[in-house]
């Protein structure tokens, strides 16, 4: 095989600045990127919600009775969800607190589980920090800046060149878009590895003056936890993340979402 560069790899390699005679290599036309799920982490908090303490509670909490607390308890015992888990305390969930607060205990316990899994996964992918290319966090329960990425590269060690996304506002879809732009990100640097980090605390979203269907439900639906992935393209065993696609809904902004206000 002949080492002469193409004029397309040489445009390449000056559009980025490399200088004649250096290591720049590009990527061959029909090359397959590998991005291979090399270690995964999962963590919840301490707090249960059993199904029966949410029936016994929602009646109270958002003055339900008769026809309409016999509907929402057909709804949790429909949900099939035996317990969920809670950063904190049922007691101290349904009782009213300043917006404020409640941002800062997202940012505390973001932190928390969010560490714990990208130790883990990390440790199941027999890496380091410092093997990390591109730090991503995905959540949407609750704000942070600096975001939980920069908390997470300052506490664990990671690279002061590592690469950092967060990624904001997608929902219960933002675990999925995260490992999209992982292996995207993998395509065109194939020898490089991501660390995707997920934190979802939903409780403290929670909406006691909300008396809305759409409320009540995800009352009953949503729990707190957090989930790590490595995926690299480096030789690793694994499975790996052929393909991925992206659509939008038309006309589906009111199909999931809440309002952040104090209630």
């Amino acid at each position: 095989m002949s080492s002469t560069r193409s004029h397309k790899h040489e445009e390449i390699g000056r559009a980025l600045g490399v200088k004649p005679g250096s290591e720049f290599h590009a990527e061959p036309e029909g090359a397959i990127a590998v991005a291979t799920i090399a270690g995964t982490a999962t963590a919840v908090p301490p707090y249960l919600l059993t199904r029966d303490i949410v029936k016994q509670r929602i009646g109270d909490v958002f003055s339900l009775d008769g026809k309409r607390l016999e509907a929402i308890h057909t709804v949790i015992d429909n949900s099939q969800i035996d317990q969920r888990h809670s950063v904190f305390p049922v007691e101290y969930i349904i009782e009213p607190r300043p917006l404020a607060q409640i941002n800062n205990e997202y940012r505390e316990k973001s932190f928390e589980l969010g560490l714990q899994v990208a130790a883990d996964s990390l440790a199941k992918a027999e890496m380091a920090p410092s093997d990390v290319d591109l730090l991503m966090t995905v959540s949407c329960t609750g704000v942070m800046i600096p975001s939980l990425d920069a908390y997470l590269a300052t506490e664990m060690g990671f690279r002061t060149d590592v690469r950092r996304l967060p990624i904001t506002e997608l929902g219960c879809a933002a675990g999925a878009a995260g490992l999209a732009h992982a292996r995207e990100y993998l395509r065109a640097f194939p020898d490089r590895t991501a660390l995707l980090v997920a934190v979802e605390l939903p409780t403290l979203t929670f909406q006691r003056k909300d008396f809305s269907q759409a409320n009540l439900i995800s009352a009953v639906l949503f729990g707190d936890g957090a989930a790590g992935v490595v995926v690299t393209g480096r030789e690793a065993a694994g499975p790996r993340i052929l393909a991925s696609e992206c659509y939008l809904f038309p006309d589906s902004l009111d199909a999931m979402g809440f309002d952040l206000r104090d209630s």
